[in-house]
């Protein structure tokens, strides 16, 4: 056997090893989408939800709009939700070169918090015209604002990843403030509905908004994709990236509109879900490696995976109740935010 086609054999065999903890993970996702549907507080048995999705006028009326009109958008959404954060979350420890960055660093859920706020406490949500989406365009727009303050401050800086960090940082509390402030001059019943938004829910995916995520997603997930070398490259450091040819500060700029956009549509959904943006790129990162042509993808399908199963964890733990998931994926993502500082003893 000739040199080339031992180096032949060599990257079949890495190629297909990686391929199949991809497939992997799809199918763990596809097996957390079900239960998420068959698992619920309602009466209806699992053989009669089962109906209701393929045979919607097999079963009752009710039956069939539980799972048609609650349970598969809530399981879709999960999914969607999940591997855009994921994926924006690998992107951004990519182009920061950090591996404790998230989607949440650079402010970008900070700002859609406050645009959220800012509807409710204003009473947008109660007008006749945009009522129903209110909250999540003005959270839309609060995020994209973030994001433009953060492209023009590290624009005059030439998109380094130090510069990129300390604007977020700063977004990160300038928000933060605004919000408080919207909290201390609300009414109770504003306030309470400003701090369930914070703590991230499915509970408010439909029909309607599914279609704009999953478009969003798409795109941004083509766009991002056909400049896996690029980021593979980059990640040997800016100056090895420039010698291969690369335009860091080009690549990096795109990535951050990209990601941004990305972060920007599944919050504004869905509210403040926090460490899935860390902890689906490090489980990909620890199964797949540093090749971005997997690592991407591998870090949406995570994200997905750990979003999803969390759905169906808040309905076993508080059946019958709305749960607000945000709270617990932040109990299961600060351990493993610790354990990974420690783990970084370099």
């Amino acid at each position: 056997m000739t040199e080339e086609s031992v180096t032949k054999f060599e990257y079949k065999t890495y190629s297909g090893r990686k391929t199949a903890m991809l497939i992997l993970g799809i199918a763990v996702c596809l097996i957390n989408f079900v239960l998420n549907i068959i698992i619920g507080s309602s009466s209806a048995s699992i053989p009669e939800i089962l109906t209701a999705i393929v045979n919607p006028a097999g079963v009752s009326k009710l039956t069939a709009t539980i799972a048609w009109t609650i349970r598969i958008p809530t399981s879709l959404m999960s999914i969607l939700v999940g591997a855009s954060l994921g994926l924006a979350g690998a992107t951004m420890q990519t182009i920061l070169n950090n591996p404790l960055a998230s989607p949440y660093t650079l402010g970008i859920s900070a700002g859609a918090g406050v645009g959220a706020s800012i509807a409710m406490l204003t009473g947008l949500g109660g007008l006749a015209v945009i009522g129903g989406i209110a909250v999540p365009l003005s959270a839309f727009a609060f995020a994209l604002l973030a994001c433009l303050g953060i492209y023009f401050i590290s624009r005059t800086k030439g998109f380094t990843s130090e510069i990129m960090v300390l604007t977020g940082i700063g977004m990160v509390f300038f928000f933060q403030a605004i919000q408080s402030f919207l909290q201390y001059i609300a009414s109770s019943e504003a306030l309470q509905a400003i701090v369930f938004w914070t703590f991230g829910s499915l509970t408010k995916a439909d029909w309607t908004n599914i279609p704009i995520l999953t478009v969003v997603f798409v795109v941004v997930f083509i766009a991002i994709y056909s400049q896996s070398w690029k980021l593979t490259a980059l990640k040997l450091g800016d100056e090895r990236a420039k010698v291969l040819g690369i335009d860091v500060e080009r690549l990096r700029m795109m990535m951050f509109i990209l990601m941004s956009l990305l972060t920007a549509t599944a919050v504004a959904f869905v509210g403040s879900i926090g460490f899935i943006g860390i902890v689906g790129p490090h489980i990909a990162r620890i199964v797949i490696g540093e090749d971005q042509r997997f690592y991407l993808p591998m870090s949406a399908v995570c994200g997905a995976a750990i979003l999803s199963l969390a759905s169906v964890a808040t309905k076993i733990i508080v059946p019958g109740a709305v749960f607000p998931i945000g709270i617990l994926t932040a109990i299961i993502g600060v351990p493993f935010f610790f354990a990974l500082i420690l783990r970084k003893r370099g």
